[in-house]
């Protein structure tokens, strides 16, 4: 059986270990040399980068997110062994793990050391579909003869690179789509290598449950729990026009996904059709300081990632889903386009002011769509608010303040709520 040592990059027949270097750190599989479709996801990549630039953060549990009163964006292995997990409240994260040590995001350097492994990627293939800044898919179909090497020591050397050049360690799904991929990527994390070939999808995937499916969140599941729907087996018995009937362009879909059908491709091209940020609350919340502090955070962080990618959107979306599930969604079209936090929290505050007291709620999001290249944003101000400039003037060179000096250098006040 083709095996593959992920510390030497040497190629040999399965064992124990590598004949090379004695390493036990190998992946052997009967299709190694044959797949070429791949999902890259960082381990823990926010905690990560900042225990690589802080060492005495090392062996500590580290939690990226706002103060006492906000959420955890993500967290190190560390913290996650205690329980803590992305969107917990930070009261609740830090009753399950008091000595934790809080950062708050520095998303300037999560963009710089991602812009370097994408440039990584870009030597391997020029097919490659980001996702976030942490994670991509990467299709390597005839790319052996180019680098002398199968698509699978390709990526075990890309992992390899970021270790010893960038102080990280990423898992590696390889199959023969991007479903499979994906599912294979989040197998053995962190620093994992695993591998779902052609012949053992099937019997792979029938016993798995559907939520393996990315996409399928809370409301998904319990629909498809009141259809006797939780396993890949369950889904198989389904018609597909049945399937169709009962759950729309998802049925289709899902009928595709549990015979481990995917036909989308890498899409290196692929417009980015919107950005936004949401959070599940731990207790369904009807608290207004703690809802506008949410929102002025995740306007933040569309901003920044907007700010980023140079880029600005033209209309707000608001999201909020109830106690019951139900979803309300608001949205409006500015005349400009913006990239600016203080126009994506104030617009997303009045789509929020007008829906009025529905909640108590479990999920807040807000984002930005109709993306637009940032040259000609936020130029023209608002004539109905003569201090919208000023402002924006203002944000700028915060911008330019927490470049310089990190993204505690100013902060504001309704960031703590």
């Amino acid at each position: 059986m083709p095996a593959l040592c992920r510390d030497c990059l040497k190629e040999f027949d399965a064992g124990r270990r590598c004949p090379a270097c004695a390493s036990p750190r190998i992946v052997s599989h009967p299709e190694l040399r044959d797949l070429s479709i791949a999902h890259m996801d960082c381990d823990a990549f926010y905690a990560s980068v900042e225990k690589r630039d802080d060492p005495s953060l090392q062996d500590k549990p580290v939690i990226i997110g706002g103060g006492r009163r906000g959420v955890v964006s993500t967290a190190c292995y560390v913290a996650r062994i205690r329980g803590v997990r992305s969107a917990m409240p930070m009261f609740q994260a830090l009753k399950l793990c008091p000595e934790a040590v809080i950062i708050k995001p520095r998303m300037e350097a999560y963009v710089e050391v991602s812009r370097a492994i994408r440039q990584m990627m870009e030597e391997m293939t020029p097919d490659i579909e980001p996702l976030s800044l942490d994670e991509a898919f990467m299709d390597l179909s005839g790319t052996a003869r180019l680098h002398g090497a199968p698509p699978a020591v390709m990526l075990a050397r890309l992992i390899r690179r970021m270790r010893t050049e960038l102080g990280l360690t990423g898992s590696i799904g390889l199959s023969h789509n991007k479903f499979l991929a994906k599912v294979a990527s989040d197998m053995n994390k962190p620093h994992g290598f695993s591998v779902i070939g052609k012949a053992e999808t099937d019997d792979f995937l029938r016993d798995k449950p559907v939520r393996l499916i990315w996409g399928v969140g809370q409301a998904a599941q319990a629909s498809l729990d009141k259809a006797g729907i939780r396993t890949f087996a369950d889904l198989l018995r389904w018609e597909r026009t049945d399937l169709v009937a009962r759950f729309g362009s998802m049925g289709d879909r899902l009928w595709h996904l549990a015979r481990g059908q995917d036909r989308r491709r890498v899409s290196a091209h692929a417009p980015m059709k919107s950005i936004s940020n949401e959070t599940t609350f731990h207790e369904d919340t009807s608290d207004p300081d703690l809802l506008d502090g949410h929102l002025w955070r995740m306007a933040e962080k569309v901003a920044d990632r907007a700010k980023a990618k140079n880029m600005a959107g033209r209309v707000v979306t608001l999201k909020l889903k109830r106690a019951d599930h139900s979803l309300l969604s608001r949205r409006v079209s500015l005349r400009d386009a913006t990239q600016m936090a203080d126009t994506v929290y104030r617009t997303a505050r009045g789509l929020f002011d007008q829906v009025g007291d529905q909640g108590p709620y479990r999920l807040l999001g807000c984002g930005l769509s109709d993306l637009t290249g940032a040259s000609d944003a936020d130029r023209s101000g608002d004539l109905l608010d003569p201090e919208a400039r000023t402002r924006t003037e203002a944000e700028r060179a915060t911008d330019r303040i927490r470049a310089r000096f990190g993204p505690d250098a100013i902060l504001k006040g309704r960031a703590l709520r």
